[in-house]
C-alpha cells in the first residue's frame, strides 16, 4: 500500500516508481510502448556491436575494445532502468522492495560511472594515437587496453557503493513514492525522514567528481590532439587525423553536453522546469547515447562499414545463385 503521510511508527519496505508525475493515465500505454521500443532498439543495436566484435577478427583492436565495453555498459544500464518503468505504465506494477530499489540505484550509478570512465579511456586512446603515432602500437596494445577497461569496470563500483552505504543507513519511515523512472540517489534521499544535508552534499560531491574528473582529462586530451593536428603541414594528413577521432568526439559530446545542460539549467534565470520536465531531460540524456551510438559506429567506422558491405555482397551472390537454379 502506498504511504503518503510521514510517520515514525511505520517503516518503508518497498517503493513505488511514479515515472513522470504529470503524465495523464490515458497516455500510460503509449508511454510504455515508446519506452519498450527504445529499449528494444538499444538492445538490438548494441548487441549487434557485441556480435560483430565476436565474429569479426579485424575488430579485435584497442579502439573496438572500448566500443565493446561501451555497448555492454549501455545494455546493462537500460536493462536495469527500463523494464520496471515499462511495467509500471503497462500493468501499474511499479513496486520495488527496499533492497531491490537500492540495488537498482547502485547499478544505475555504476553504469553511469563506468560510461564516464570508458569515455576517459577513449580519450586516452585517441591522444596516444594522434600525439604519439609511432609509439602508439607499443603503448596501446590489446593487453594494455584490456587492463584499462578492466580497471574501469572494477573501480566504477567504488563511488556508487560509498553513496549506497550512506543511503542504507538513512531512516525511511514515511513517503515511498519515487518521483522518477528508476531509483537513484536524489529520489531516494528525498524520502528519508531525517536531516540528510550532509549525505546529500557528499553524494553531490561524489557525483561531481565522477563526472568532472574524467571530463577534465578528456578536455586535456582533445586539446593536445587539436594542437598536434594543427602542426601537421599536410592538409590531407590533418583531415585524416581528425577523422580518426570524430566518432569518439561525437559520442563524448552526446554523453556530456545534455548532462551539463540539466545540471546548469536550475541556475539560469527564466528557465523553470517542473518535475516531469526534469525527469524527461534525465531520460533523454540517459537513453540518447546508447540509442545512437551503434548507428554512429556503423556510419563512421571504416572496418564496420566494410564488414556490412562484404556481408551484403556475399548475400547478393548467394541470392543470384539461387535465382539461377531451375527445379524440374
Amino acid at each position: 500500500m502506498l504511504q503518503n503521510n510521514q510517520t515514525t511508527s511505520s517503516v518503508v519496505t518497498e517503493f513505488f516508481i511514479v515515472g513522470f508525475p504529470g503524465l495523464p493515465p490515458k497516455y500510460y500505454n503509449l508511454m510504455a510502448a515508446v519506452l519498450l521500443c527504445i529499449y528494444l532498439a538499444i538492445l538490438t543495436g548494441n548487441s549487434l556491436i557485441v556480435v560483430l566484435f565476436i565474429i569479426e577478427r579485424s575488430l579485435h583492436k584497442p579502439m573496438y575494445l572500448i566500443m565493446l565495453s561501451l555497448s555492454l555498459s549501455d545494455i546493462g544500464f537500460c536493462t536495469v532502468a527500463l523494464p520496471k518503468v515499462i511495467s509500471r505504465y503497462w500493468f501499474n506494477d511499479g513496486y520495488l522492495a527496499f533492497y531491490v530499489c537500492l540495488l537498482q540505484r547502485q547499478l544505475i550509478h555504476y553504469f553511469g560511472t563506468l560510461n564516464s570512465l570508458i569515455m576517459m579511456v577513449m580519450a586516452l586512446d585517441r591522444y596516444l594515437a594522434i600525439c604519439y603515432p609511432l609509439r602508439y602500437p607499443v603503448l596501446m596494445t590489446n593487453r594494455t587496453m584490456k587492463i584499462f577497461i578492466g580497471l574501469s569496470w572494477a573501480t566504477g563500483f567504488i563511488a556508487p557503493t560509498i553513496s549506497s552505504m550512506m543511503t542504507v543507513q538513512m531512516p525511511f519511515c514515511g513517503p515511498n513514492l519515487i518521483l522518477h523512472c528508476f531509483c537513484d540517489s536524489v529520489s531516494m534521499n528525498q524520502l528519508a525522514c531525517a536531516d540528510i544535508r550532509q549525505q546529500s552534499l557528499i553524494s553531490y560531491g561524489i557525483a561531481t567528481f565522477v563526472l568532472l574528473a574524467p571530463f577534465s582529462f578528456i578536455i586535456f586530451s582533445y586539446a593536445n590532439i587539436l594542437v598536434s593536428v594543427l602542426r601537421i603541414a599536410n592538409a590531407q594528413g590533418r583531415l585524416k587525423a581528425l577523422s580518426t577521432c570524430t566518432t569518439q568526439m561525437t559520442i563524448i559530446v552526446i554523453y556530456y553536453v545534455p548532462r551539463f545542460a540539466v545540471y546548469t539549467m536550475p541556475y539560469i534565470p527564466n528557465t523553470p522546469l517542473n518535475s516531469s520536465q526534469k525527469i524527461a531531460l534525465v531520460m533523454i540524456y540517459s537513453l540518447l547515447p546508447p540509442l545512437v551510438n551503434p548507428f554512429i559506429y556503423c556510419i563512421r567506422i571504416k572496418e564496420i562499414r566494410q564488414f556490412f558491405l562484404k556481408w551484403f555482397v556475399q548475400r547478393n551472390r548467394m541470392n543470384s545463385r539461387f535465382d539461377g537454379v531451375t527445379f524440374s
